[in-house]
């Protein structure tokens, strides 16, 4: 699915036709878009999506769209229509409407549209024959406005593990800004946009026990959503406990579900013993078991370049292991695929909420760092140094969270936390002006106003992740749809996330319990000895695995580096680590964000020339 939202006028209507022109974010083999009227019978929505992506509604002058994942009727659409006082009330949609969707309203003349909190729902927008225009990918609006991306703002994509929040979502196509979080964007009849926040997190004071029961509520209503109307759907059964509840919550709801297992390269992995226990407890199930040799390895295919051009790709060392599964998975019947994706950001606490626990349950808080210390032997004076700071965020952003850029990456795994975020690092072969562009990145974004997701770091952490496991969901849908195959994560629905916001945070830092809330909430659905799993595999195995057998392809990647042409990087420091790869694999991380965008600049060659743009005809 892609999709335009515009405003009523002759503007819109210009930029909706503009659509039929082949460019960088229209592929020449589309069909003409697909159009949602507005009362006036000028385009409101456009796009290409499936009957059963997109359901609205019109009652009078109101209309309401929800595009994405529900089981909204049209009838039901046109009732909350008729309801509606304003377009509060359409963004409130998410509360009454479980699943994972972006919503578009009219109300008396004006335009929103909203994406979800996960990110797995993103909104862009911009500025295009003097209107704005609003868009579900940045790609698609650049190719109508012929934008070219910001080199200055791609070092930042370096820093590993992930740029910190707001530079880690911020488009990297000129012209082109990121619908903030929580928010919706408004569009005026004569084409002024304003952004309005809709939504705030909650307070995580919530009880445990309450907590587990709007969880398991919240998390029955997002698998019914997917399994409404269908008999079959496929599942990760990884044996990890996400996985594995969202495979018994969808055994409640199919006829058949086939839940697929994936053998791990480590012989050490235990992942597919706790897998093979679950599958014989879950009812009108079949599991199918995948060995590594059904597989490409990690770094495979790379030399290839990439469709979606959204950015760099989050997961890039996986990408040929995705298109693998997705194929498998069409072969098998499957056009629809749940993953536990977004579990382990939601429900495993962050060392964040260790410094909100501190000045709220000060003994607790000091028997839980004792703990951490023993089991991630945190140094006694860093932990100190950061569960006792009092930076404000943007303080941090522009000025600590630069400092340590060029650091050694040895040090990161020292303290639990690094005031709003975690040890932020850049490659050992970033150059001298690729460190000092993400320096000045992150300071102008500090000096600009930036505010953290939410005033508890915990929280704020939490929310960080969540949103890059949506926005990795959502680009791993991209890759599986082409193929047929819908990428589902239940998790990162709104109001799944909402109820694993609210959770009491000092009720889950337990270090002799493993996300509480999900096994409690899960509890008579999944069987107790999977709920007490006490094992957890790493996949650093499977990454070494990959580098020794795609060598060859990623020494050849480094050979004419668009990045070195950019001065971002120095090849050779690049082609010594591929030769002789570090022992810890956390010094690996800092490799995938480099190759991502190297993929990236490279598929941008690739891609068809923007088309000329839109024009208002008299």
């Amino acid at each position: 699915m892609r999709f335009l939202v515009v405003p009523d006028s002759p503007a819109g209507e210009a930029v909706v036709a503009s659509l039929r022109v082949p460019s960088r974010g229209t592929p020449p083999d589309r069909p003409a878009p697909r159009v949602i009227p507005h009362r006036s019978g000028r385009p409101w929505i456009a796009g290409w999506w499936r009957d059963e992506d997109v359901v609205w509604a019109a009652a009078g002058e109101r209309r309401v769209a929800v595009l994405g994942r529900s089981a909204a009727t049209a009838a039901w659409l046109a009732d909350y229509a008729a309801r509606l006082r304003g377009l509060d009330g359409a963004a409130g949609l998410p509360w009454e409407l479980p699943g994972s969707f972006h919503t578009a309203a009219v109300v008396d003349g004006v335009v929103s549209v909203q994406g979800t909190l996960s990110s797995v729902r993103e909104v862009f927008h911009t500025r295009l024959l003097e209107t704005t225009v609003a868009a579900d990918r940045p790609d698609l609006l650049a190719g109508l406005t012929g934008a070219a991306f910001r080199p200055e703002w791609l070092a930042s994509r370096l820093v590993a593990p992930e740029p910190p929040w707001p530079v880690s979502e911020r488009s990297l196509w000129e012209g082109v800004e990121t619908l903030e979080p929580g928010c919706r964007l408004e569009v005026s009849p004569d084409g002024r946009g304003r952004v309005r926040r809709r939504h705030r997190p909650p307070a995580p004071d919530v009880p445990l026990d309450e907590a587990a029961g709007r969880l398991r509520e919240a998390l029955r209503d997002a698998v019914a959503v997917r399994a409404h109307g269908r008999t079959m759907l496929s599942a990760d059964l990884s044996g990890g406990m996400d996985s594995t509840s969202v495979c018994f919550l969808a055994a409640e709801r199919v006829e058949r579900l086939v839940a697929v297992t994936c053998e791990a390269t480590d012989p050490a992995a235990d992942d597919a013993h706790w897998a093979a226990l679950a599958a014989k407890e879950l009812p009108r199930a079949e599991q199918v078991l995948y060995g590594v040799e059904d597989f490409p390895r990690c770094f495979a295919g790379l030399l290839e370049p990439d469709p979606d051009l959204e950015g760099p790709f989050p997961a890039i060392q996986t990408r040929e292991i995705l298109i693998r599964q997705a194929r498998l998975l069409s072969a098998l019947g499957s056009s629809r695929h749940l993953t536990g994706h977004g579990g382990d950001e939601l429900f495993q606490p962050n060392p964040g909420y260790l410094h909100d626990l501190l000045r709220r349950r000060p003994l607790r808080a000091i028997r839980q760092v004792r703990a951490g210390r023993a089991v991630h032997r945190w140094r006694l004076r860093p932990t100190v140094a950061q569960l006792l700071d009092r930076r404000s965020f943007g303080d941090w952003l522009g000025r600590d969270a630069g400092r340590a850029l060029d650091r050694p990456i040895r040090g990161v795994m020292h303290a639990p936390l690094s005031g709003w975020g975690s040890s932020y690092r850049m490659p050992e072969w970033a150059t001298p002006d690729a460190l000092a562009s993400a320096r000045r990145t992150l300071q102008e974004t500090a000096a600009a106003g930036a505010e953290p997701l939410s005033p508890v770091r915990g929280q704020h952490l939490t929310l960080q992740v969540v949103r890059q496991g949506g926005a990795l969901v959502r680009r791993i849908d991209r890759l599986s749809s082409r193929l047929g195959v819908t990428l589902e994560a239940p998790f990162l629905d709104d109001q799944v996330v909402q109820a694993g916001l609210a959770v009491d945070y000092a009720d889950c830092l337990r270090a002799d319990r493993y996300k509480p809330v999900l096994v409690d909430a899960m509890r008579g659905i999944v069987p107790q000895r999977n709920l007490g799993r006490g094992s957890k595999a790493e996949f650093s195995a499977d990454v070494y695995a990959g580098l020794r057998r795609h060598r060859s392809e990623l020494l050849e990647l480094s050979d004419g580096m668009r990045l070195a042409g950019l001065g971002l990087v120095d090849p050779g420091a690049l082609r010594a680590v591929l030769m002789s790869p570090p022992p810890f694999p956390h010094r690996l991380v800092p490799l995938l964000g480099t190759l991502a965008c190297e993929v990236w600049l490279r598929s941008l060659e690739a891609a068809p020339a923007p088309a000329a743009a839109p024009t208002v005809h008299p």
